[in-house]
């Protein structure tokens, strides 16, 4: 691949990353998507064997992703009704207050959600807490698993 399609797969890369950070486009997806044109486009041994690994990861992150904060607000007695409110609020608060209002829709969601099924404000709250952390980490998984894709790539294409 030439330089210039090199420096075009990292800048898909680098919009992926922070996708992921600003949950505006699929970051991890278009990460793995990146990684695999340039592989096609090389059809080398090393581009097969780099697209083979960043796909192991890219599933293990998707997986954990999932099922790691799930586990962690059940535990919390965070239902899942209330994440379903939260993140429908959040899809809304991204159309009114763009980027942030994701944020602030999920927050408030989930807490209004909390309190209309007769929780108090100070359980509502907690709730609320367990949710955000919950989300912070699936972000985390996902973001580590893309940052070990992209540093994978980029020893393929440096080294070999």
């Amino acid at each position: 691949m030439s330089t210039l399609g090199i420096a075009l797969v990292a800048l898909a890369i680098a919009i992926g990353l922070a996708g992921i950070i600003l949950p505006v486009l699929p970051g991890a997806l278009l990460v793995f998507g990146s990684i695999a044109v340039w592989a096609f486009v090389e059809r080398t041994t090393v581009g097969w064997v780099t697209l083979g690994i960043v796909t192991a990861l890219f599933l293990t992150a998707e997986i954990i992703k999932y099922l790691w904060p799930v586990k962690r607000m059940r535990q919390a007695q965070v239902r899942t009704s209330v994440l379903i409110i939260g993140a429908v609020c959040g899809i809304v608060g991204f159309f009114v207050i763009p980027i942030i209002g994701l944020l602030i829709g999920f927050v408030a969601g989930v807490f209004v959600a909390e309190l209309a099924s007769g929780r108090d404000v100070t359980r509502a709250w907690v709730s609320t807490v367990h949710a955000v952390k919950g989300a912070l980490l699936s972000i985390g998984v996902e973001l580590t698993g893309a940052l070990a894709s992209t540093i994978v790539w980029a020893c393929a294409v440096a080294f070999w």
